[in-house]
């Protein structure tokens, strides 16, 4: 009996015979091997099956466009409404200040929307069409860890990401940005960045000048038991708040139109300036460390851990060599006088 069970536990491992997709060799592989790498080539060969890249396409395409045009629609009230709501308060100070303050809002304006538009409608980075699939023209190390897209029938370059959205490889794919309704790769990447710069700095600046201009043209405060209150305490406090809400709020009756579009514009730009602005926090720590957010969570699963370094931000917005040029030069000069 011991022997008829040792016999059923032998397993024999045959190896089979396959081709490279990137060069067309012929390779000699065992049986349980889940993926292998060409020698010639370098390109990396997985079975995967083909998977349907068909389904909900048309309704991504069509939340995309939704989310770009309630944004778009956004930014023009921002700048419509904020012009009209401040411009009175501004001009009643000083012409000066009113053709200062003017002059801000457009350049914020002018570059929120063009950095927008960059980032929406740019291609975010489709990779170069190279040949494959025959060994002659293919090169040695020419597809060095290079797979195949199953949803493109192409190879996909190292760092890039197949978008089911826009369905394309991209280059140093970050995330599908439903708002601007275009992934986020190596080629709009930096307008992305910049676009939420601009943003949180003009959501800043339409909080302040609204709730300046709110100060201006808000009706008098009526108070009704505030003057009963002596001495300091927490709950004294806590009631003269609650007092002076209230005194807010039966004032807000009389407030005009324009005051109104004062107390929308502070109220959504400051929640619009939070979320931006931890949108952009995160950007810049995965710049910082030379990831994306897809390499990100990638490397949190292979426990690998990238170079940061501030020359990541110069490498990022196009100074590959912005930092280092002038150190070497340091370097060489204490060299040579310890000499």
């Amino acid at each position: 009996m011991a022997s008829s069970t040792e016999e059923q536990l032998i397993t024999i491992t045959e190896n089979y015979e396959t081709m490279c997709w990137g060069c067309g060799l012929r390779l000699l592989l065992p049986s349980f091997a889940p993926s292998y790498k060409c020698g010639w080539c370098g390109a990396i060969t997985s079975p995967n099956k083909l998977k349907c890249d068909r389904n909900y396409f048309r309704w991504r395409r069509l939340r995309d466009l939704c989310f770009v045009s309630v944004l778009f629609v956004f930014m023009l009230f921002v700048i419509c409404g904020g012009l009209w709501a401040v411009w009175p308060v501004v001009f009643s100070i000083s012409i000066s200040c009113g053709v200062f303050h003017s002059i801000i809002a457009i350049i914020l304006s002018i570059a929120t929307i063009s950095f927008f538009s960059l980032a929406a409608f740019q291609c975010a980075g489709k990779p170069p069409t190279i040949i494959w699939g025959s060994y002659p023209a293919v090169g040695k190390g020419d597809l060095e860890n290079y797979t195949f897209c199953q949803y493109c029938s192409k190879p996909k370059p190292p760092r890039a990401h197949h978008c089911r959205s826009c369905r394309m490889c991209v280059m140093d794919m970050d995330h599908h940005c439903p708002f601007i309704g275009n992934c986020v790769g190596a080629a709009n990447h930096r307008h992305f960045v910049c676009f939420l710069t601009s943003a949180v700095i003009s959501t800043v600046y339409v909080s302040i000048m609204s709730a300046h201009a709110g100060l201006h043209i808000w009706p008098p405060l009526t108070y009704r038991s505030l003057e009963h209150f002596n001495g300091f305490s927490s709950d004294m406090a806590w009631r003269a708040v609650r007092e002076v809400i209230f005194a807010l709020l039966r004032s807000a009756v009389f407030l005009s139109a324009r005051g109104l579009v004062l107390v929308y514009l502070f109220i959504s730009s400051v929640s619009v300036e939070i979320g931006l602005s931890v949108l952009l926090w995160q950007q810049l720590c995965y710049i910082y460390e030379g990831k994306t957010y897809l390499t990100h969570l990638s490397s949190q699963t292979s426990d690998e851990d990238g170079k940061r370094d501030c020359q990541n931000f110069a490498r990022f917005f196009g100074f590959p060599h912005f930092i280092s040029r002038f150190l070497p030069n340091v370097r060489d000069t204490q060299k040579r006088h310890k000499k």
